[in-house]
């Protein structure tokens, strides 16, 4: 076990840094590469229906831990807007139970395509994204809460913590964004929590499960995971306050187009 949890430290960290820096729990690097190496380390011999869902539960183990680090880092510059989190929250937890119910009857191959849409449309917005102001403003309370819970819904299904649906939406409204940054790091906590214990529940005793696995959360990656990337977040948030975010902003969108190619062709392999 402790030669697997070494493994996944890398990806732990750079998962740590890419959370603090652009305000998402890192969840779209952990779910492809954990399925990548589920598959080739050998660790899924039997049920490959349940490889996608093992890798979503544990990437919302993991984004609970890294939440924690970068939200505490950002709210130490005081870049968090705690009125967005507790508006946001209620609508989220609600959108994860749904969307976690709904991905335990679904096949594994429909919800990495899910995920390979989900990562081009997410993107094409960030591309897209203009610094133009204008009158565009937050929504009220029902309008937030509403919001919360389409993200939680879409988080449940891809397994993020929520900071990729949260940063466009916050930028759209206007919201400075170091702001955004800050404020997408703390809202990944509720869907995060809530996603894991739903996973957790819903893979408990499941046949076919690998070793050290607590329902749909695999303990050696959740444990190598969560370990560096509580150490990294913190970096990632003081690169955040110091390099122009436009341009990270788009390395990123590039970073996510790849690995749309890369899980979309492990997706259609076998078919083609």
């Amino acid at each position: 076990m402790l030669s697997m949890i070494l493994l996944y430290l890398p990806l732990g960290a750079l998962s740590g840094i890419i959370a603090g820096l652009l305000g998402i729990g890192g969840g779209v690097i952990v779910v492809p590469i954990l399925v990548f190496t589920l598959h080739q380390t050998g660790v899924i011999t039997t049920g490959e229906e349940q490889i996608m869902h093992l890798a979503l539960g544990t990437s919302f183990a993991t984004i609970v831990i890294t939440s924690i680090s970068s939200a505490l880092a950002h709210n130490r510059r005081g870049a968090v807007i705690w009125p967005i989190v507790r508006a946001l929250s209620p609508g989220m937890v609600g959108g994860v139970v749904l969307g976690a119910f709904l991905a335990a009857n679904l096949r594994s191959a429909y919800l990495q395509g899910f995920f390979v849409c989900y990562l081009l449309y997410i993107s094409y917005k960030l591309l897209r994204v203009s610094h133009t102001m204008n009158c565009r403003t937050l929504p009220g309370r029902g309008g937030l809460l509403g919001a919360g819970g389409v993200i939680g819904f879409v988080s449940s299904l891809v397994g993020i913590g929520g900071g990729t649906l949260v940063t466009p939406f916050l930028l759209w409204c206007n919201t400075p964004m170091h702001k955004v940054v800050g404020t997408s790091s703390a809202i990944g906590l509720p869907i995060a929590l809530t996603g894991a214990v739903m996973y957790l529940i819903i893979g408990w005793n499941q046949p076919g499960l690998p070793p050290y696995c607590l329902g749909y959360v695999y303990l050696p990656a959740f444990l190598g995971i969560a370990v560096a990337s509580f150490c990294t977040a913190p970096i990632g948030s003081a690169i955040s306050h110091r390099l122009p975010v436009g341009i990270l902003r788009k390395l990123f969108a590039g970073l996510l187009l790849l690995i749309a190619v890369r899980m979309g062709w492990m997706l259609l392999a076998p078919i083609l």
